[in-house]
């Protein structure tokens, strides 16, 4: 049994209040919040007044492709995916997909980070590297018409549903402009029969949008309505070029719009619109996107860039929140992911917490605490990070965990790939 204690306490369980509870994890869970807990402790952690909050769930991402973090850049999307990335992603094996996860891991650990919802190949790969690492993470797949088949999203589906607590799988596709209609209705029949949720990159960019509307007469999100396809939820990574309708459709089916503001400005897809997302009561989560595209897996970047784009995108300082981008970079990709036990601080609830360091000079002085984590916060303030009930990062240092050999891996993995 773990207790937090003498620090400040965001639960998220109302809204973005500050109190000075203290925190008791047994196992893999919550089991006390308040003061004069009855329990006795195995360890004692005394946070200084440094904070306790939910952890960050990254909401899309692709762990794997570590091996292309600036290998790839300054180029637009479709000669960034087709020119760099789909060649050298065509000699991974299942073994570099482990590696480069690992690596991966690492990074979304010491940015506060708790679970990832990867979509990638060689899951059972993907699986283990997340079970060895004591990470949790949520898999989707990357079918398209040159990869995987309806047949194996399937299989994938109802194994990784019932692998290990830390893995879970959700039904899924690369996008529209790579996978045919016919593959398409394929996972939406899938998605009936199972009564599960979809999800895909839609949207990216301006000319995904033109080319689909050049195909079926429809916008993406039009077209994957049409099919069924979002009967059952899910939800669109990016959602950059959406129009009125679009967003109708993504309330109408609660659909998730997965915001990832650095890889679309890198890229330069676009700016995302958010504000009219929250106005019109849509789900908002947040993702990195891969190392490929971003190339951090910093979930403080990638909130700092999600409200300074939106300001500069309506002309208006006070678009986009800085509490309502807090809550769903934790709590609103924690729901996007399924992980509804992992979402905030309270009793029963899957002990997956962070601490921040308010004594790094970034954090004083003390005022707005989640306004000050959104706009001047960074990975510096990370001090523990935990993830299932256990301690994974503390105070810089990887517990049980050999990071020179991950590093000596990943970069072997790369040099082969690179390699003509």
């Amino acid at each position: 049994m773990i207790r937090f204690y003498n620090g400040r306490l965001l639960s998220f369980k109302n809204s973005a209040d500050i109190t000075e509870e203290e925190v008791w994890t047994d196992g893999t869970k919550i089991v006390f919040v308040g003061k004069n807990c009855p329990y006795r402790a195995d360890r004692e952690i005394n946070l200084n007044g440094n904070l306790l909050m939910p952890s960050f769930k990254n909401a899309h991402t692709h762990s794997a492709m570590t091996f292309a973090r600036s290998v790839a850049d300054d180029l637009p999307l479709d000669l960034w995916l087709n020119n760099m990335i789909f060649p050298m992603e065509a000699k991974l094996t299942g073994d570099d997909i482990y590696h480069l996860s690992r690596l991966a891991f690492l990074e979304y650990l010491s940015s506060g980070i708790t679970a990832c919802f990867d979509m990638y190949y060689f899951p059972e790969n993907m699986a283990k590297a997340s079970v060895d690492a004591g990470f949790r993470t949520v898999m989707t797949c990357g079918l398209n018409n040159f990869k995987e088949s309806v047949k194996k999203l399937e299989e994938y589906y109802n194994r990784f549903n019932n692998y290990d607590e830390l893995i879970s799988y959700r039904l899924g596709f690369h996008a529209e402009y790579t996978t045919s209609r016919e593959i398409i209705s394929g996972v939406a029949n899938l998605a009936h029969k199972y009564c599960s949720p979809v999800f895909t990159h839609s949207s990216e960019t301006k000319s995904e949008v033109e080319g689909c509307i050049e195909r079926y007469g429809k916008t993406p999100t039009a077209l994957f309505d049409e099919l069924g396809l979002f009967d059952y939820g899910g939800g669109a990574y990016h959602s950059v070029w959406i129009d009125d309708n679009d967003l109708e459709i993504y309330k109408k089916r609660g659909v998730w719009a997965v915001i990832n503001s650095g890889s679309n400005c890198k890229l330069a897809s676009g700016i995302a619109p958010l504000t009219k997302m929250l106005e019109s009561g849509i789900n908002i989560a947040v993702g990195t996107d891969g190392a490929g595209s971003n190339n951090a897996l910093d979930m403080f970047r990638e909130m700092y860039l999600i409200a300074a784009t939106q300001k500069i995108a309506t002309g208006n300082p006070a678009a986009a929140d800085a509490v309502d981008i807090l809550k769903a970079a934790t709590v609103g990709s924690a729901h996007c992911m399924g992980l509804y036990d992992c979402d905030i601080i309270e009793v029963g609830k899957t002990a997956d917490l962070i601490v921040l360091d308010l004594k790094r000079p970034n954090m004083q002085p003390v005022n707005n605490i989640a306004k000050n984590i959104v706009y001047s916060g960074s990975k510096e303030n990370i001090k523990l990070t935990m993830v299932n009930g256990k301690i994974l990062y503390e105070n810089g240092e990887f517990m049980n965990t050999d990071i020179e050999e991950i590093y000596r891996n990943a970069q072997a993995v790369t040099n082969r790939i690179k390699s003509k």
